[in-house]
C-alpha cells in the first residue's frame, strides 16, 4: 500500500555549483519519472528567509517576526509531496533530485492524527 511523504529540500544559501541548464535538466528528468510512476504530487520552491515570517503564540500572545532565522545553517529551498510504497522507495527516488547532489533532503512520512483514526 502506498503512503504519502513530505520531502523538504535544504541547500546551501549561496546556491549550487550546477549550471542552470544542468539543474533544470536534472529536475525535469526527476519530475517526468515521478509523474510517469504516479509518485509526484504538489511541490514548489519557496522564497528565501528574507521574505519569511516566524509565528509563535505563548500565554495567549502572538509574536510574529521577520526572517531570516539564524538557527538555520541551510536554506529551506522547497518541498514536494510524493507517494511511494515505502520510505526507502521514496529515498531512492529522491536521489535523482538536484538538491540531493548539493544539499540535503528530508523525507517525512505523513501520519494520521489520533482523532482522525477510526
Amino acid at each position: 500500500m502506498s503512503s504519502k511523504y513530505l520531502v523538504i529540500h535544504m541547500s546551501d544559501p549561496t546556491g549550487t555549483d550546477l549550471t542552470q541548464s544542468e539543474d533544470q535538466a536534472m529536475l525535469e528528468r526527476w519530475a517526468a519519472e515521478g509523474e510517469a510512476a504516479g509518485r509526484l504530487g504538489e511541490g514548489a520552491p519557496v522564497a528565501g528567509p528574507e521574505q519569511a515570517k516566524s509565528v509563535v503564540v505563548r500565554d495567549g500572545r502572538a509574536l510574529i517576526t521577520d526572517g531570516p532565522f539564524p538557527e538555520f545553517k541551510e536554506w529551506f529551498a522547497g518541498y514536494d509531496l510524493i507517494t511511494a510504497d515505502s520510505i526507502d522507495e521514496a529515498a531512492e527516488y529522491m536521489t535523482k533530485h538536484p538538491v540531493a547532489t548539493l544539499g540535503r533532503i528530508y523525507i517525512l512520512p505523513q501520519v494520521r492524527l489520533p482523532w482522525d483514526e477510526e
